[in-house]
């Protein structure tokens, strides 16, 4: 006898009328942003509010699977049991999913090969009023053409036991795996804020440690954070908000999220330059706001902040040098360089007192972005001189311990190359007229990008 596991939280979490529902569905797909030309993601993270809460934020994601609707033909549906417990997964007991926009055939096949591991149950208990999964359904149904599902039910289960059941329907080009998950719940608005993007940068950084506070569904999304680290996949960050954003009440606020996961090589490109500047000054302004205690919303959505970077953060006040901190080697994720870089440039730069509250305002930021350093290779310090190029070169000057840079902007006060190096050694420590042969030079260019005077 053929089962249907019918709709539940119709006309609850999401419209009960197939017509009101496809248009609700629709304007949300339509309001997002980044689905033209967007990578086919191999995995998402969504949310599982209804839709007046969360519904943008899983638009968000699905809108990314518009333009490739026809590759995907088997979705793997995974999200945390709210009303039944479970241990390890549950595959339910139907061959069906309905919604009000009509039935979803399931994929048995796959089921069936997950029934063989330990871990996997059937239970239709546990599917039977389960919301993480059913809101997910209108949008599949619009956001693809015809496709199974493999939904399971996720309770007490480790990371690796999730990561072995994805590893089992990985699949291909043709299969979607999707993480049905909210972050923080019932935490204070500003509480709520930090504590998700703590959890955010977590899993951008395929950190597979979630708990429970952090998110409904930790467990399925920590699985999914060990599948990617070994498939490769990249994480990027497309939305971010909480329920008092919406329709909520600000003292008691769920977070909500949103993420695809793409090929790490493929999702590497970076945007055009004129297109960081933006993203990294406004992340180094949003870095010293959040020090001094203020609001600092950021959208973490670009895949390059992930890349290791190495940064410079310069604060000026009425043209005036207030704060310059920096890294010569890449040695971490570009934006996490940049942040923290600012905020030493604002507070730990031992030639100024720490940044006020009442002088932030009136500071200018600049990011420079660092190329990689090559040496000199100058054998005496007139070959050094000859090889600087004037307001082009960021200059690296080391002898045993002693080291300095200047960054090319230098050049402004310093035109004379003899008069930049004898400063460069002097910033050192050295004599201005210091040399040996032991010194070594490196050159690199920036790219940079200034705060606008308001």
């Amino acid at each position: 006898m053929s089962i249907t596991r019918p709709a539940a939280v119709a006309g609850m979490f999401y419209p009960d009328n197939p017509g009101t529902l496809k248009r609700t569905v629709a304007d949300l797909l339509a309001g997002a942003r980044g689905g033209e030309g967007a990578r086919a993601p191999k995995a998402l993270i969504v949310p599982h509010a209804g839709y007046i809460y969360s519904g943008a934020v899983a638009a968000s994601a699905y809108v990314r699977l518009g333009e490739q609707r026809a590759r995907f033909r088997r979705v793997v549906l995974l999200g945390p049991t709210h009303r039944v417990y479970v241990r390890g997964l549950a595959l339910p007991d139907a061959e069906r999913f309905a919604t009000p926009l009509g039935a979803i055939q399931l994929d048995r096949a796959g089921m069936q090969r997950l029934s063989a591991l330990p871990q996997v149950s059937v239970s239709a208990a546990a599917h039977q009023m389960e919301h993480s999964l059913e809101v997910q359904l209108p949008f599949l149904q619009q956001a693809l053409d015809d496709f199974q599902l493999l939904p399971l039910a996720v309770g007490d289960a480790t990371p690796e036991e999730v990561a072995e059941v994805l590893e089992t329907v990985w699949g291909g080009d043709e299969t979607l795996i999707v993480i049905s998950s909210d972050l923080s719940h019932f935490l204070p608005d500003a509480v709520a804020r930090k504590v998700d993007g703590a959890t955010v940068e977590a899993i951008l950084a395929l950190n597979p440690h979630l708990d429970h506070e952090q998110a409904c569904g930790a467990t399925p999304v920590n699985g999914l954070l060990l599948a990617a680290r070994r498939h490769g996949l990249q994480p990027v960050v497309l939305d971010v908000c909480n329920s008092s954003d919406t329709a909520g009440d600000p003292e008691r606020v769920v977070g909500y999220a949103a993420f695809a996961f793409q090929d790490a090589a493929a999702a590497a490109q970076p945007e055009a330059e004129d297109e960081k500047g933006p993203v990294l000054l406004k992340l180094a302004r949003s870095g010293i706001a959040a020090a001094l205690g203020q609001s600092a919303a950021f959208d973490a959505r670009h895949v390059w902040l992930q890349a290791p970077g190495a940064s410079f953060v310069t604060l000026t006040r009425q043209g005036e040098l207030r704060g310059c901190i920096g890294t010569l080697e890449a040695h971490r994720p570009l934006g996490e360089d940049v942040r923290e870089n600012a905020v030493a440039a604002a507070f730990r730069d031992p030639r100024f007192a720490p940044l006020s509250l009442a002088e932030f305002d009136a500071i200018r930021v600049e990011v420079s972005l660092l190329s990689p350093a090559e040496p000199l290779g100058a054998a005496s310090e007139r070959e050094a001189l000859a090889s600087l190029r004037p307001h082009v070169d960021g200059v690296v000057f080391e002898f045993g311990h002693y080291r300095s840079t200047f960054l090319p902007q230098v050049w402004e006060q310093l035109p004379d190359p003899v008069e930049f190096l004898a400063q460069l050694k002097r910033k050192a420590g050295l004599s201005m007229n210091f040399w040996d042969t032991d010194v070594r030079l490196s050159r690199y260019t920036v790219s940079k990008w200034k705060e606008s005077v308001a």
